[in-house]
Parts: C-alpha cells; structure tokens; sequence
C-alpha cells in the first residue's frame, strides 16, 4: 500500500491561523489535522457552553476553515474542534460548506466523549490521590472521556471528508486515518502503536520541527514549517515539513517531542494501544527527515480515562516594573507591603505568590541569581474561593505608584483582572460506560 501522508497544523487553540492553509498549500497531504484541545481548553469551553447553548467549541476553525476551502474535496481534515459542543460547531461548519457550493463534502461528527450527565452512575475517584469525587461534586463543570480512533474510521468510512470530535486521544486524530488507509485491525498493536507514534509526534504542531527545541537559534522561526508524517503499512513512518520552510527536523527535534509530556515511555497508554516508545528507533533519513520506526504495541488498557474540570475559586495576577539601584530588594518590599495591607483588613487571599521576574525567581532551582539586575518585573498572584478577597488584592498594586518605594511604574493597563480558577480532577471509567456516537450531515 502507499504511504498516506498527514500533516498537523495546528497544536493547540491558539495557535497560528495561518499555519493550516500553508502546509495544505506546501505538504501535498492526504489528511490534514488540526488539535485543539487540552484540559484547560476544555473548562473553559464548557464554561462558554454554560453562559451559551451555541458556543462551546474552539472557535479559531471557523476562521481557519475558509482559507481550507481550495483544497476540499480531494485534501481530508481531522480536527477535535467540536470541544464540548461538536454539533453546535457542525452547524456552523455546514453551512460554511454549503454557503461555498460544497453540498456534497460529508461531515462526520464524532461524539458522546460527555459524560457530564452521567457522573453519579460511577463511583469516581481521583486516579493519583484516591479521593472520591463527592468532595467537589457540586462544582464540576465537565467531564469528557478520551474516546480512541473507532468512531473517526467509523466516519472515514462512510465517507466523511471532515471528521469533526469532541474529546479524542490526541494521537487518534493521525492514527485514525492511517488504520484506515491501510486496514490496520484493531488488534495490529505494532502498527497501532507506531500509529501512535506518528500522532504524538505531531500532535503540537511546530513543537517538533524546531519549536522548543534546544538549538532552535540554528533555524528560522519565522518561518517555520508545520510537520508531516508519511505512515507505511507497517506503523513506520517518516517526519517531514514543507520543503523551503523555516524550523528543522533532526533526531534532537524529534527526541525532545517524542518525550514530551510522557509519564511512562515504557506504557504509553491511549484508547487504542499500550504503546511502548523504548522500542522506537530514529534515523536521520534526509535533509529535515527523520525516520520513525520498530514501535512495539500492547493491549489498550481496560478503563478509559476521563477528564473533569471543578471551579476551584478566582484568581488575578498583576505586574509593576521596578527599575533602579536595588531593582529586586525594591520589588519585594512591594511585595511584603502588599501581603501586610491585606493582611491588616483580614482580606489575603489563600494563595499570595510574588516573584521577581529578572532576578533569576522563574530558572530552575540551583541557578544563581543575578546580584544586581537595574530593572525588574514584579509579579504576584492570588487565587481564592471567595472572588471578593481576590478583587480587594487587585486594588493594591496601583498605591504602590505613590505610596511604595520609588521608581514603581508599569501601571497604566489598570487593575488586574478576575477569572475563576478551574481544578483537574483525572479519573477512570469503564469501556463499556461509554457509547461513541458518529453522525454523518
């Protein structure tokens, strides 16, 4: 069979709108994936979804999916766009479709990753402490299971030239279309788990042609190219990026992503497959190509993972620039006058954090901070259950200007905003309290 090639342009939401139409433009695709998600994105969807019935869903494909239209039908996207609404964002995109003369393009909707509706059927724990999830119960606010890649092949095979999902394993969103493509059984854990391979590899975006990458002042950034997996038949597969683009692909770029938020490099778990990554092999296979190969698969786990998001309080964060002669002695002082003014009207908040940006508080422990930097960034933090505690803090930094030590400036942007604090809470469910849904408008 040949190799199916698939490109991810986008990490996350917030990543570069431009980033997709380019490497559609340059990568010679097959499929093309977009993630959006992670589990911060998802709280705060859910909360969009609260204060709307229509929202809820990562609202950058909207604006990104018009400027796809010139390579549909013959290009497929993958995308896990739909957050905690993906038939909201199905309507929108159907109509965008169909408002550009592509009536026929199928769209795949992939759901029932929420299970938000169904928490007091399961006696949930939290899956590092134990504790039963009684004790935040009242203020949760989601609660989404990783699905695995069935429902989107579901899709593919019915036609779908968008997959749009909720809540999948990241990696799906490549290993779907490569199962697909080259019939992989869903118990070929080799295959899968190089699948896997390929789509954690991807699933930043630029992270793994250059971003982050501990030599990233050897290649141009500006300019970087987003990356493309060409996946063999067998789970092997080779790590490119548009020719003539900025970033790099070398073993150091593809390690540094291959690690990247890994607990257990032995067992990476997803829906699919146990995948075991101490097998891989990498090879520099060409200018900006590294081959990928000899991932070793096990049987997926029994219980899938679920992701639930609690309000946990309110927070603000507010910065002043200290200059002068004893810059970083000065910014903790406004510190320390903060904390005993809030202190003297019963008013600081449970968490009261100051560092000193530029005086070496944000380097790993053990570094050596500067002596005597001439100009710092004060930063503190609070969070609280109780939002009025965390307003009286933001009224404090301003009086600095006047009533602190000399110099204070950097206060124009006004009071520090407000923003309620959402709290992790990863559980586990069994497979069978989960019923994938697909949908095909």
């Amino acid at each position: 069979m040949n190799p199916v090639r698939i490109g991810n342009g986008c990490g996350f939401w917030g990543d570069s709108v431009d980033a997709p139409a380019r490497l559609a433009a340059q990568g010679q695709l097959d499929y093309l994936t977009l993630e959006y998600l992670a589990e911060l994105t998802m709280s705060i969807l859910a909360l969009q979804k609260q204060r709307d019935p229509q929202a809820g869903y990562a609202s950058d494909f909207l604006e990104v999916l018009p400027t796809l239209l010139p390579y549909l039908p013959t290009l497929r996207i993958i995308t896990n766009a739909g957050g905690m609404n993906p038939q909201g964002c199905a309507r929108r995109v159907r109509a965008l479709l169909d408002a550009a003369g592509l009536t026929g393009l199928r769209l795949g909707v992939v759901s029932g990753d929420d299970l938000l509706g169904q928490l007091d059927r399961h006696e949930l724990r939290h899956l590092d402490t134990g504790e039963a999830l009684a004790s935040v119960r009242e203020r949760v606010v989601s609660a989404n299971v990783y699905l695995g890649s069935g429902p989107i092949v579901e899709a593919l095979q019915r036609g779908a030239g968008i997959v749009l999902t909720g809540r999948v394993a990241d990696a799906c969103l490549t290993v779907a279309p490569a199962a697909f493509e080259h019939h992989w059984r869903w118990d070929d854990w080799d295959r899968l788990a190089g699948g896997t391979v390929a789509g954690h590899l991807l699933e930043c975006g630029a992270q793994v042609t250059g971003g982050l990458w501990l030599h990233s002042e050897e290649c141009d950034l500006a300019d970087i190219g987003y990356p493309i997996a060409t996946l063999a038949a067998d789970g092997s597969c080779r790590i490119s990026k548009p020719p003539g683009s900025g970033g790099a692909v070398n073993l150091e770029t593809v390690a540094e992503q291959l690690l990247y938020e890994v607990g257990n490099p032995a067992a990476y778990l997803t829906p699919d497959v146990t995948a075991d990554f101490t097998s891989v092999q990498l090879r520099q296979s060409g200018p900006d190509e590294v081959s990928v190969s000899a991932a070793r698969g096990q049987p997926a786990p029994e219980m899938l993972k679920v992701s639930i998001a609690y309000r946990n309080g309110w927070a603000a964060a507010g910065t002043l620039v200290v200059p002068g002669p004893g810059a970083t002695a000065k910014a903790r002082r406004c510190g320390e006058i903060v904390q005993r003014r809030l202190q003297r009207i019963d008013a600081l908040p449970e968490v009261f954090y100051v560092e000193v940006i530029g005086s070496g508080d944000t380097l790993p422990a053990g570094t050596v901070p500067i002596a005597d930097p001439p100009e710092v960034l004060l930063r503190i933090y609070a969070r609280d259950l109780h939002r009025a505690k965390v307003e009286r803090f933001g009224r404090e930094l301003a009086p600095l200007v006047t009533s602190g030590p000399p110099g204070i400036t950097g206060y124009t942007s006004g009071r520090p905003v407000v923003r309620e604090v959402f709290a992790y809470w990863p559980a586990l469910v069994p497979r069978d309290a989960v019923t994938p849904q697909v949908e095909i408008l």
